[in-house]
């Protein structure tokens, strides 16, 4: 502090002393630079005043800078502020979008499954059916006894005749067939409409499947779209059948897999059996250079081999058999010299393991297999299960229970629509697959045949809501509540449900039809009913209700 002080009286005291006044102007000394010292302050100032005003232009400009910026960031404020409301109103949106569709899907849902009620109830099909009226229970009684019921006792007949000259028919053809390199044939098995007595449209045709097998020492290994592989979309619902020798492992011995040295030999297989010409694979109906069986050469075999047996056995009858249809190579014909014909498909299918369900090589006079892959792969049927399956429920069922009469009507219906305006995608197999789950998912009593009239209407509503999702999901393809009694494969039960409409997703025009057959036959429905009814009293449906659907 001291030391502070004394700087501070040093510095006064020196201010004093060289202060202008303390001296005389007789003894002052005015420099002889005045000028050139003012030119050089007004320089000095003029050059201060200069930095100043550039300062100031520079504290203007960060000035702008910032309120510019500012005004930037309420902008983006803004507009995000703006973005969220928007985004909160998209998201609410979409909420009440999912939850009205959700609500749509179990409504109809619940529509057709709760059609239990009353008898008389007339449910809407859809907003395209309104006013188009349902035959009342008189006229569908009555139709059903003069237009089908008698039908029955000709297909019993037919069946007979065709299963005995079928069986004779096989018989010869295993006598013409050499038993060391042929196929070996087995006894033939009846399928289809015919034998599950539903059919109902003239001409009937019996559907007989012959299941066949290589000959020793070859096996087939099958594999199929759910065994394990993956399989494109296309192919689900086929499979491949490869012809193996008995001895060799399903998987293919590791000499196959391995290059062996030349001084080494496979144990199981020697050098001449290692490696098969391809002539030895196409005797066995082999596609070319592989090992998998080809179904064009199947059936080319197969009606060489029913030719033969019919030359050796034809002296027995006293009519002609002939090939009916050049697109099923199984179609038989037999005519009478009177000129009537009956009409029958042999098929030859392969067991898929010890099961009963078979690998078929066409369909004949439908279009489920209508685009197959290749001629390597083959369509896997249920049909024996099907029919094991309408037998065993018709066992827990009412007598006299009305679900073959709801298939039969339908069937008929569906026909005689098409005679009229041409063949649609819908077929009879996918009436019947309406007609399975119907008698999985309603109790045994809803099928008395007093409620022929509420289970028509339940099929006609469930095919409905078939079209319009475009999902008619294979009755035992992915459906775990099989009945156990029927021993049904386990591996088809887990497997993904297969869609029978998925061909026509993709094919607007063949769906397009097939929903416009549909809507055909609803509005023609009483009319093609009417035409094969008897007249009916007025006092025999005065207690009947008959309300538009």
């Amino acid at each position: 502090m001291p030391v502070g002080l004394f700087r501070v009286c040093l510095l006064v005291i020196t201010a004093i002393v060289n202060h202008p006044l303390f001296f005389p102007k007789e003894n002052g000394t005015v420099p002889e630079n005045t000028e050139e010292i003012i030119q050089k302050m007004k320089e000095r100032e003029e050059s201060l005043r200069l930095e100043q005003l550039r300062l100031e232009q520079e504290i203007a400009d960060q000035e702008a800078t910032q309120k510019a910026l500012e005004k930037a960031a309420v902008v983006v404020e803004e507009s995000k502020e703006e973005k969220v409301q928007w985004d909160m109103w998209t998201a609410l949106s979409m909420v009440i979008f999912l939850l009205i569709e959700l609500w749509r899907q179990d409504f109809q849902e619940g529509n057709w499954q709760d059609t239990g009620g009353e008898e008389d109830d007339m449910a809407v099909l859809g907003k395209a059916f309104k006013g188009v009226a349902f035959p009342d229970k008189a006229v569908l009684a009555s139709f059903y006894e003069k237009r089908i019921l008698g039908t029955t006792g000709d297909m019993a007949r037919m069946r007979e005749m065709v299963e005995g000259f079928a069986d004779d028919l096989l018989e010869a053809l295993r006598s013409v067939c050499n038993r060391d390199a042929d196929m070996e044939v087995e006894d033939c098995m009846g399928v289809g409409s015919m034998y599950e007595n539903w059919r109902v449209r003239k001409p009937f045709v019996c559907d007989l499947i012959v299941p066949f097998a290589p000959p020793e020492p070859y096996c087939f290994r099958c594999q199929t779209w759910c065994s394990g592989d993956s399989f494109p979309p296309d192919e689900q619902g086929y499979g491949t059948i490869k012809v193996c020798r008995a001895d060799e492992d399903a998987t293919g011995c590791i000499c196959d897999k391995t290059k062996l040295g030349e001084d080494m030999l496979c144990l199981l297989h020697s050098q001449v059996s290692s490696t098969r010409p391809s002539s030895e694979m196409e005797d066995l109906l082999c596609f070319k250079n592989t090992q998998y069986l080809d179904a064009d050469q199947v059936m080319k075999w197969f009606q060489i081999a029913v030719t033969k047996a019919w030359n050796r056995i034809a002296h027995k009858y006293e009519f002609d058999l002939s090939f009916s249809l050049l697109d099923s190579p199984g179609a038989l014909k037999i005519k009478f010299k009177s000129g009537k014909s009956i009409a029958f498909n042999l098929t030859p299918v392969v067991q898929y393991e010890n099961s009963d369900v078979y690998f078929i090589s066409h369909f004949p006079r439908s279009s489920l297999a209508a685009d197959i892959p290749s001629s390597t792969h083959w369509f896997l049927t249920f049909a024996v299960y099907e029919r094991r399956f309408i037998q065993l429920v018709s066992k827990t069922l009412p007598a006299n229970a009305c679900h073959i009469s709801c298939l039969q009507i339908l069937s008929f219906l569906h026909g005689k629509q098409c005679s009229l305006t041409g063949p649609s995608g819908l077929t009879n197999y996918h009436l019947k697959t309406v007609l399975l789950h119907l008698l999985q998912a309603r109790p045994s009593q809803d099928w008395a045949p007093e409620k022929l009239e509420a289970r028509l209407q339940d099929m006609l509503k469930f095919l409905e809501k078939c079209l319009h999702e475009k999902k008619l999901y294979h009755f035992f393809i992915g459906n775990g509540k099989v009945p156990a009694e029927l021993g049904f494969p386990i591996i088809f039960q887990r497997a993904e449900p297969l869609n029978l409409f998925r061909p026509f997703v993709l094919r607007r025009d063949i769906y397009r039809k097939m929903v416009d057959t549909f809507h055909e036959m609803l509005r023609n429905m009483s009319a093609l009913i009417n035409e094969y009814t008897v007249h009916i009293p007025l006092a025999h449906t005065n207690g009947i209700r008959k309300e538009p659907l």
